[in-house]
């Protein structure tokens, strides 16, 4: 199962303060378990919203809004995609993070070509496998 972990926003990530050493080499020390592990499939951290655009789609148009946005809970400040057997599994690796200081995550399954049962025809199966295998290759 694929999952993604979402790193909530904060003040101070939208303000674009940089972690410290400290939490550098400790998250660096924690991705470096989950690749050996097989679990870390990628991982980032993102700049701050005011370098960020929002595209809303409405009425066969869309439009662009320029950040900075207001800090909700929504906002994201970094990502991991991780694989485990369960969600369970997730949630263990998880509580590991080197957070503090009242951090968030939030931890969501991906979507696998299984999920859409019958309404993913076999054309559009071999299509989403053809487009992950070019994706992986560069």
């Amino acid at each position: 199962m694929r999952f993604m972990v979402i790193v909530k926003a904060s003040k101070e990530s939208e303000a674009g303060v940089m972690p410290t050493t400290e939490l550098l080499t400790a998250m660096g020390k924690f991705n470096e378990e989950m690749v050996k592990a097989g679990v870390m499939q990628a991982g980032e951290g993102l700049h701050p919203t005011s370098s960020g655009v929002r595209v809303k789609y409405s009425g066969g148009q869309s439009s662009v809004s320029r950040g900075p946005f207001n800090l909700t809970d929504d906002l994201v400040a970094g990502f991991w995609l991780i694989q485990t057997k369960s969600l369970d599994e997730a949630i263990g690796w998880m509580t590991r993070a080197p957070f503090d200081g009242g951090a968030e995550i939030e931890i969501r399954q991906v979507f696998s070509a299984e999920d859409f049962g019958e309404t993913l025809m076999p054309e559009l199966r071999e299509q989403e496998e053809r487009l992950r295998a070019q994706a992986a290759r560069k």
